[in-house]
């Protein structure tokens, strides 16, 4: 007796049921691969598509942990290169100054042709261009307290620039860290006329002399140098140096035609009080 055949009608349905099964079986090979997909066993593309995900998404934390990663378990190749520039970025995006400074100098030391070596340059200017902002200057802006803060980082900072628009003039970063150069200029300038002013209203007068004396040497180009020299031509008049502060006084008057000091002899006048008391008001 012969096999029976299947009538034909019921060959359809079969199709149908074996290829649900199949995809049920490749749904459920998914799923479980999935689960178990992490950042110690993804290949190292998947493994900077999370991280780099996880970066666009301001997840620094994650994206820091993938990328570190990454590098430990590929050490070597393009991937590799990009995860630590990412990296750097990401630890300082997530307030991680001293990580981001040390992952970025690794970089430059590390691949000093890489095509994106100058943007590691920037970076490390951003890193201390930020490093003297408080919790609360974050939100409301960079006030008259920056000029007030130690310009250890804001001195690095435009040295940073200073390099990147050295070696790369034509990148695409340069303009950015000049302007932010000039703006460091101008902090640097009015922290020392914040010590001048200091020890002028405190009679040290020598002292004043001289820090108004290093503006007008070093930031020529900061609106400060009309401070530094009425701050001079009151130092020198109070040192009994009448010829000196009266040259001075010439050159404000020659270069700064509208000073206050040139009507109001008492200029700069010490803050109030009540001034005083105001947080972020840029008292002294």
């Amino acid at each position: 007796m012969g096999l029976s055949k299947l009538p034909m009608s019921k060959l359809p349905a079969l199709k149908v049921l074996a290829m649900l099964a199949l995809a049920v079986s490749v749904s459920a090979c998914s799923m479980f691969r999935s689960k178990h997909d992490t950042i110690d066993n993804m290949p190292v593309d998947a493994l900077y598509d999370n991280a780099h995900a996880s970066m666009v998404n301001a997840d620094y934390a994650a994206a820091s942990k993938a990328y570190q990663r990454l590098i430990a378990r590929f050490p070597s190749g393009e991937y590799n290169e990009q995860a630590q520039l990412d990296l750097a970025y990401s630890q300082y995006k997530d307030n991680q100054p001293d990580d981001a400074l040390s992952t970025v100098n690794r970089f430059i030391k590390t691949y000093p042709t890489n095509k994106h070596v100058d943007y590691a340059y920037y970076l490390r200017g951003l890193i201390n261009f930020d490093r003297t902002s408080g919790v609360i200057e974050r939100y409301i802006g960079r006030g008259g307290s920056e000029a007030r803060r130690d310009q250890g980082y804001n001195l690095q900072a435009f040295d940073d620039f200073s390099e990147l628009s050295r070696r790369f003039p034509d990148s695409a970063y340069t303009a950015d860290a000049r302007q932010r150069m000039i703006y460091l200029r101008n902090v640097l300038a009015q922290f020392e006329i914040n010590v001048a002013e200091f020890y002028l209203r405190n009679k040290a007068y020598i002292a004043a002399a001289d820090r108004s004396q290093y503006v007008i040497e070093h930031y020529q180009q900061a609106p400060q140098a009309g401070d530094a020299l009425a701050i001079l031509s009151r130092s020198y008049l109070a040192l009994d140096q009448k010829a000196l502060a009266d040259q001075s006084r010439q050159v404000l008057a020659l270069n700064y035609p509208n000073h206050p000091y040139l009507t109001d002899a008492k200029w700069p006048h010490a803050p109030s009080t009540l001034r005083k008391l105001v947080p972020f008001s840029g008292h002294h």
